[in-house]
């Protein structure tokens, strides 16, 4: 399920702020990443099953490895895991209204904190 119209899209913002806001909101980005992509994660272990909400960034200048980069944020998704097939985020999925509400609030507060370092491009 992607998320539509957070106000995330798009943000131009500093890999290492923004690594920190994620960490500060439990999005962690583990070995998801490469020289130009990382992927943000949180785990929500629910009743009705395993979810991840993801948030996506890309580099549009600099390198994700030597952690100087600007990163595109883009658009963030919840999926739902499983085993041992992985994530899927199809919109035939089924997502707790609980758990989509929570994930809105989180996705608020992280576009507050980027939007205030948010690089002009």
């Amino acid at each position: 399920m992607y998320f539509e119209n957070t106000g995330l899209e798009n943000i131009h913002v500093d890999i290492a702020l923004l690594e920190s806001i994620m960490n500060n909101h439990a999005l962690t980005k583990e070995g998801q990443w490469d020289y130009e992509r990382v992927t943000y994660d949180r785990k929500f272990i629910v009743r009705e099953g395993t979810y991840y909400l993801r948030v996506f960034a890309y580099a549009t200048d600099g390198d994700v490895d030597s952690n100087d980069a600007t990163m595109r944020v883009m658009k963030p998704v919840l999926g739902k895991h499983y085993y041992p097939h992985g994530v899927e985020y199809g919109e035939d999925e089924h997502f707790p209204e609980h758990l989509v509400k929570t994930c809105i609030g989180i996705l608020d507060s992280i576009k507050k904190e980027v939007k205030a370092f948010e690089i002009s491009v």
